[in-house]
């Protein structure tokens, strides 16, 4: 959270009168706070002491998420360099009660600084339902964290508990505790209680007694047939919703067919078995833990009215909001009421002391069962028939409900009766039961969907830097594509899977990388990672491969408290930081501050150059090291004093004939990147050949369009390195006069505005200004201006033409053109600059 302190900034705690009693009273678990001191009460003494809001709030944050039952305890608080601004930094186990606390923390702070009541219990009851709303349930929950365990990643794909693991042709889907390989057949068996008693009588395996009605006229007959005492269950429903159990009389039949109808059409009707109730979990059609469940009930004392003893149990710090903790609240509905007055009992009964009331007719956990753990009790031939049963009905996941005298004898001999077969059947119950062993079948679940050998992840090369990300990136994709690998990747113009552009724009930020590692087609992910979205919200990967650092230059700066060449390396290091420790970092060691990157680097460091006698390159191939370097014209992979040469630069069509340094520098960094990863020269060689720089391969970047009379070149230089890049090609070009159409982009500082504008005067006799667009927060006169003071302090004779109609302008620019001249258009000075300059050129072509 960014916080604006505003006259707070002055008044540290300690100079707030009672701040520090009411934050104590309000907040005594804050005493286990260490803080920087080190010691419980630790926080209590900095704010006796004196410390700012912004790290109050930050603990606050913290502790009523821990308060709300979601433990969470990282949190930084650092002053940016704006007096008065704060970043708070803190976790959470949900994002959105993360930021619903970091807003009532604020709140809070301000209640205890106005010495003002707060409803502190509202947020916390709030932050729970919201956590019940977003979380994943304990099943899904338990996969996931299983999977992590496994360094295998996750990416929740809807709002419920659809999840994706693994990434791209790797990747698998399951749905609370169904997977991308449960039949669909075999759940709708399972979701026909009548279908399943079917199949599994056909197959010998004991079932109770029963009939399947809908219409009331047929009750009594049934009732008749199959004898009291009876269970109503409805045909089509789950965790126990509408059932009725030990049903004695006409009467109640009649009410618990009525209820059962509420929630299906049909309901069955069925012999009611006295017994424990017992859930077998059987995945991949082995057996991997069992249950006794017994339903939501208390425990008389001969003082306390049932309603007293339910309130009692509620206060078990084991039972809590929903899935919250190992044991659900009780809650009284219609099903409890109804119990209690089979028994002649009210909610203020004294039920006598020892006699045990239950209050829910089915042992379902999310309605307040308990569970005893009885895996490892369980009889031979009782695992044979429920692995069996797996099989009959074709769930590769199953919770199997039997109700018998115990499982220790065959259910054959003790006369216990499969009751239902559950497709998605929950695992809370095993993972935390009430009493006995926890199991963690998620283990199993996990190793069903990645067996060993089966690989979770796709191989990912992110690309950062100040210039040439996106030429890098592409040619990266390209080399790897034409070695028969089908490739995903992002770029500031587009989403590409296979050179099939899917979405356009600038998608180098997190929401695109996941676009591409969530394509189920995509066997190789080359991921264009800008500043932009490392600052918004992270990387959108937990790790890659290989991590490309081109430059780090001037821009962007002033933004988003990077206000300094250090500051941006800082951000940029992110991507280093998430390549694994047996990856590469492949770094500009022509750059100071790559260089710089390398020293915290937990990987694998290989770095490119363009000059082989570079000391950093002579130090690192001396120790053993691998470098791409640009010697004697050619691109070069060079490890320890070992040289390999790849290929000529002046047969790779991106360099321009060698002429380009900055696309030479790209050409390594790529080079470099790929042969790490395993490709051989000769493969390297082939691909840079047929990578054309064209408005189709690289568009934006040195597209060249060739009238009869005179060039067009169209770049999106934005920052004076890149300025400077193609001030250092046209230096290369013969042309009668060059002339330029540049533009600002408003987010930049005065200064590298006002320097493009410098470069700009030095590369170009004629100089068109067309800022139509990219204004971010400017007014265009203010931008038009600057860029005018920059080009008068190089040249005050320069000729400078002002035109901030784009399409206009360009057409000036085109028809004007003298023969033999060169139209440079930079920056992102004209919306569809390429289509509007092919127009153009197709027009000259047809005339």
């Amino acid at each position: 959270m960014r916080l604006d302190l505003e006259e707070l900034e002055q008044r540290p705690t300690n100079t707030i009168e009672g701040f520090s009693e009411r934050i104590e009273k309000l907040l005594p678990s804050m005493f286990s706070h260490r803080c920087s001191k080190g010691v419980e009460g630790g926080f209590f003494t900095r704010v006796k002491e004196g410390t700012w809001m912004g790290h109050v709030i930050e603990h606050i944050a913290l502790e009523i998420q821990t308060i709300a039952g979601m433990e969470t305890g990282f949190g930084r608080t650092r002053q940016t360099k704006t007096e008065g601004i704060y970043n708070v930094v803190f976790s959470y186990l949900e994002e959105k009660v993360g930021v619903y606390a970091a807003e009532a923390a604020v709140k809070i702070a301000q209640a205890l600084i106005d010495n003002v009541e707060y409803d502190l219990e509202h947020d916390i009851r709030r932050m729970k339902e919201i956590r019940e709303l977003e979380a994943l349930g304990p099943s899904t929950g338990s996969i996931v964290q299983e999977a992590v365990s496994r360094n295998i990643p996750w990416i929740r794909l809807n709002k419920s508990s659809l999840v994706q693991l693994g990434y791209g042709k790797n990747q698998v889907r399951f749905r609370a505790t169904m997977t991308e390989k449960t039949s669909s057949i075999a759940v709708d068996i399972a979701s026909n209680k009548e279908e399943t008693k079917r199949l599994l009588t056909e197959a010998a395996i004991p079932v109770a007694s029963g009939v399947t009605i809908s219409n009331p006229d047929e009750l009594e007959a049934s009732v008749n047939k199959v004898g009291f005492p009876l269970v109503f269950k409805p045909l089509d429903g789950n965790h126990g919703k509408g059932a009725t159990i030990n049903v004695k009389t006409m009467e109640a039949a009649k009410a618990a067919f009525e209820y059962a109808k509420t929630y299906s059409r049909r309901v069955i009707i069925e012999k009611f078995i006295t017994g424990f109730d017992f859930r077998i979990l059987v995945i991949d059609h082995k057996v991997v833990a069992a249950a006794q469940r017994d339903p939501a009930h208390v425990r008389g004392n001969g003082i306390h009215s049932i309603q007293e003893l339910i309130d009692k149990e509620n206060e078990d710090p084991r039972r809590g909001y929903g899935h919250e903790n190992v044991l659900t609240e009780i809650s009284v509905d219609r099903d409890t009421l109804d119990l209690l007055a089979k028994k002649e009992y009210t909610l203020e009964t004294i039920p006598e002391k020892g006699e045990i009331v239950y209050l829910k007719s089915t042992a379902n956990l999310s309605t307040g069962g308990t569970s005893i753990d009885v895996t490892d009790i369980v009889h031979p031939q009782n695992i044979f028939i429920c692995e069996r049963i797996s099989r009959v009905i074709g769930l590769d996941i199953c919770g199997i409900d039997i109700m018998a005298q115990n499982l220790t004898q065959p259910l054959t001999e003790n006369g216990g009766v499969v009751l239902e077969v559950n497709a998605a059947p929950g695992f809370r119950m095993h993972l935390a039961p009430s009493e006995g062993l926890p199991r963690n079948v998620a283990a199993s679940v996990v190793d069903m969907l990645y067996p060993q050998g089966r690989l979770s992840q796709i191989p990912i090369i992110a690309v950062t830097g100040t210039n040439g990300k996106t030429t890098t990136t592409r040619l990266i994709a390209h080399i790897i594509r034409s070695n028969g690998k089908r490739v995903g990747f992002t770029t500031s113009d587009g989403v590409y899977v296979h050179n099939t552009m899917l979405m356009k724009g600038d998608t180098t930020g997190p929401v695109s990388a996941e676009f591409i590692l969530k394509d189920p087609t995509v066997e190789f992910a080359v991921l264009e990672t800008a500043r932009g979205g490392i600052l918004r919200a992270g990387l959108g990967f937990n790790a890659c491969d290989i991590g490309v650092v081109t430059n780090i230059q001037e821009d962007h700066l002033g933004i988003s408290d990077i206000h300094n060449l250090d500051d941006l390396t800082r951000v940029k290091a992110v991507v280093i930081g998430a390549v694994r420790r047996k990856g590469w970092a492949v770094l500009n060691a022509d750059n100071g501050y790559c260089v710089k990157i390398a020293r915290d680097a937990r990987c694998n460091v290989a770095y490119f150059s363009m000059d082989e006698n570079n000391p950093v390159i002579k130090e690192h191939c001396r120790k053993g090291g691998i470098a791409a370097i640009y010697e004697n014209g050619f691109i070069t992979i060079k490890t320890g004093d070992w040289k390999l040469r790849v290929d000529k630069a002046t047969h790779i069509p991106l360099t321009f004939g060698g002429s380009v340094n900055f696309m030479i520098q790209n050409v390594l960094a790529a080079t470099l990147a790929t042969y790490l990863w395993g490709y051989k020269p000769e493969d390297i060689r082939l691909s840079l050949e047929t990578f054309i720089p064209s408005a189709a391969h690289t568009p934006g970047r040195m597209n060249i369009f060739r009238f009869k009379e005179f060039k067009v070149l169209v770049d999106f230089a934005h920052n004076p390195d890149g300025f400077n890049g193609i001030k250092a090609y046209l230096q290369s070009v013969e042309a009668t006069e060059h002339v330029g159409i540049i533009s600002a982009t408003g987010d930049r500082r005065d200064e590298d505005i006002m320097e493009t504008a410098r470069i700009s005067a030095q590369m170009f006799d004629k100089i068109y200004i067309c800022q139509e667009k990219y204004l971010r927060g400017r007014q265009q006169q203010e931008l038009v201006d600057l860029l005018v003071k920059g080009i008068k302090e190089v040249d005050p004779n320069k000729e400078i033409i002002i035109n901030n109609k784009s399409t206009e302008c360009l057409q000036i620019a085109i028809e004007t053109a003298k023969k033999g001249s060169y139209l440079t258009i930079l920056s992102n000075t004209i919306d569809n600059t390429i289509q509007r300059v092919t127009e153009h050129l197709d027009r000259e072509l047809e005339a």
